[in-house]
C-alpha cells in the first residue's frame, strides 16, 4: 500500500497534534532542558502555526472548521495543565496559541498564492 501525499500531510497533523499534547502536559522535568530556556509563548505560537498550516494543507476543504477545533484545542490543553497540578494553564499562551494559528493560516493563504497560476 502506497500512501498518498494528502495520507502524508494528515498523518503529519495528527502525530503533531498528539507530540504537542504529550509535550504540554507532562512534567517539565521529563522534557530536554532545552525545552525550558525556549520562550514558552514562542513556543506555543511555533506548535500553534505548524498545526495551523499542516492542518489546512490536510483539510483544505474545511479550513473555518479546522481552525476552530485548532482553538479549541489550545484551550482545552490550558485548562488541562491547570487540572495537572505540575503545569500551569494561562490565558497568554491561549493567545500565544491564537497568534500561532493566524501565522499558520497567513503562510497557508500565501502558500496558495504562490501555487495559483497568475492569469
Amino acid at each position: 500500500m502506497r500512501l498518498t501525499s494528502l495520507q502524508l500531510i494528515r498523518i503529519t497533523f495528527w502525530c503533531s497534534a498528539i507530540v504537542l499534547a504529550i509535550a504540554s502536559l507532562v512534567p517539565l522535568d521529563l522534557l530536554p532542558r532545552q525545552a525550558a530556556t525556549i520562550w514558552d509563548k514562542g513556543q506555543h505560537a511555533v506548535g500553534f502555526g505548524w498545526l495551523a498550516l499542516v492542518g489546512l494543507l490536510a483539510y483544505r476543504h474545511k479550513p473555518w472548521t479546522m481552525l476552530i477545533a485548532l482553538l479549541v484545542y489550545g484551550g482545552a490543553i490550558e485548562l488541562l495543565q491547570a487540572a495537572t497540578g505540575w503545569r500551569y494553564g494561562e490565558w497568554l499562551d491561549f493567545l500565544a496559541d491564537g497568534i500561532g494559528v493566524l501565522i499558520g493560516v497567513s503562510l497557508w493563504l500565501l502558500a496558495r498564492r504562490l501555487s495559483t497560476p497568475q492569469t
